[in-house]
């Protein structure tokens, strides 16, 4: 397990992130012989299903569902509700701004009540949830990195799918001179969690803690090789770099010009979305390898379900966010919705299941997807300020892209943000 100490921290830093936390409950008992009702605040078309499946099944602790409007819009609302007392029993979180919610106070750690539970995931997913023998929540859903691709585009230009990202580089020559208005993929500059994921595919560990102490490594050689790697792409006009899922984008994908998207697990009904016309073209396959033979991927995307600090509740809070994450009834919902399970069994569930609509016609699909999951890096690290980063990366890599300069010179004006506003914010920070 990882070194850290976040827990620790999260006491020393909880005035400067947030000031004075409540620990007044906000889930509201019913009546005196009632049921216990507990909110939750969550996103997503498999949370309905979810909820409805605990409540039929426990009715003497009813959750009560409140969309929260995504990943980051629910993570500064959580911050600010905690702070006056009145957050939600549970909630979901992505497994990158968990770390911020712990240090937040938003995030109790549940460990004495979910006893078990670790046996129902890898031991990759389950690292994102717990810190220094702490467990913060538990995982309901996975984003391992995975490549989707036009397959039918494929065999029409005679190309086969990569299995490195040194084939990767050839194939998206390949495409390029084959159909000059085409291109293999898409290099998004806003992508701030596409590329962490590939750097820590290579190796990469951008925030590290050790004591009170946290290390910054956004701007290693590592991370520093894979940005060489796209900007090298970008300049000889291989690949285009343009923000993703655009009306542009979009039009090329309808086209048939952009043949693949090394993205995740989920990206497979993101192109049904945009073109379900071209149902029974697209397929799934494993990530391109950093290093031959060794074929773990990090994660793009991907929540655990939380207890609040503010629950009045936590037992049964942390019941319903295991049942609603392991149960064979949760994972269906999750299932049927089009999410990807991170539990073992509901992961064994999709097996039992037909393709997804964009993919009919690819049999093995969620045995593939089962392979890619089941090989994920064993720790990543998130730092506490991971909104930061990503603003940052943003606007330093679409400068680099629309001025033409540097994508390592973007990395290290990326860490250089970082850095200050750690610093700024009182954590004792160190470089490489």
């Amino acid at each position: 397990m990882r070194v850290r100490t976040i827990a620790a921290l999260a006491a020393g830093t909880l005035a400067l992130a947030l000031g004075a936390c409540s620990s007044e409950g906000a889930g509201a008992d019913g009546a005196a012989d009632g049921p216990i009702t507990l909110d939750y605040w969550a996103w997503g078309t498999a949370q309905d299903g979810m909820v409805e499946a605990w409540n039929a099944a426990h009715p003497d602790v009813q959750v009560r569902k409140t969309d929260a409007g995504g990943s980051t819009d629910s993570s500064a609302k959580l911050l600010t509700a905690t702070r006056a007392g009145n957050a939600p029993d549970v909630a979901v979180v992505q497994y990158d701004t968990l770390p911020a919610m712990i240090v937040g106070g938003v995030a109790l750690d549940v460990s004495e009540h979910v006893d078990g539970a670790q046996a129902e995931f890898n031991p990759g997913v389950w690292s994102q949830v717990e810190f220094d023998g702490a467990v913060y929540g538990i995982p309901q859903d996975v984003g391992p990195q995975a490549l989707v691709y036009n397959e039918a585009r494929f065999a029409e230009l005679g190309i086969s799918v990569p299995t490195t990202w040194e084939e990767f580089r050839t194939t998206a020559e390949q495409v390029r001179a084959k159909d000059p208005e085409s291109t293999l993929a898409t290099f998004a500059p806003g992508e701030f969690g596409a590329f962490a994921a590939m750097a820590q595919q290579a190796g990469s560990q951008w925030w590290t803690v050790e004591g009170d102490t946290w290390n910054v490594n956004i701007d290693d050689e590592t991370s520093r090789e894979v940005a060489a790697y796209w900007e090298d792409l970008v300049d000889r006009g291989v690949v285009d770099a343009e923000p993703l899922l655009t009306p542009e984008w979009n039009a090329k994908l309808a086209a048939g010009k952009v043949l693949s998207w090394p993205s995740a697990l989920w990206a497979n009904g993101v192109i049904n979305g945009v073109v379900p016309e071209q149902a029974g073209q697209w397929a799934l396959a494993p990530f391109p390898q950093w290093e031959p033979g060794n074929s773990a991927v990090s994660f793009q995307g991907g929540s655990a379900v939380v207890v609040t600090t503010s629950s009045e509740h936590p037992e049964e809070a942390a019941e319903f966010a295991t049942w609603i994450n392991t149960s064979q009834e949760g994972s269906a919902a999750q299932i049927s919705a089009g999410q990807y399970p991170a539990s073992l069994s509901g992961q064994e569930l999709t097996l039992q299941s037909d393709p997804p609509l964009q993919s009919p016609q690819q049999e093995d699909y969620w045995e593939v997807a089962q392979r890619i999951a089941s090989d994920t890096v064993p720790e990543v690290s998130w730092g506490p300020n991971v909104n930061v980063a990503s603003s940052a990366f943003q606007d330093a890599f679409n400068e680099a892209v629309t001025d033409g300069t540097s994508f390592t010179d973007a990395l290290a004006a990326t860490q250089e943000a970082v850095v200050a506003d750690m610093e700024k914010s009182g954590f004792t920070v160190s470089e490489g």
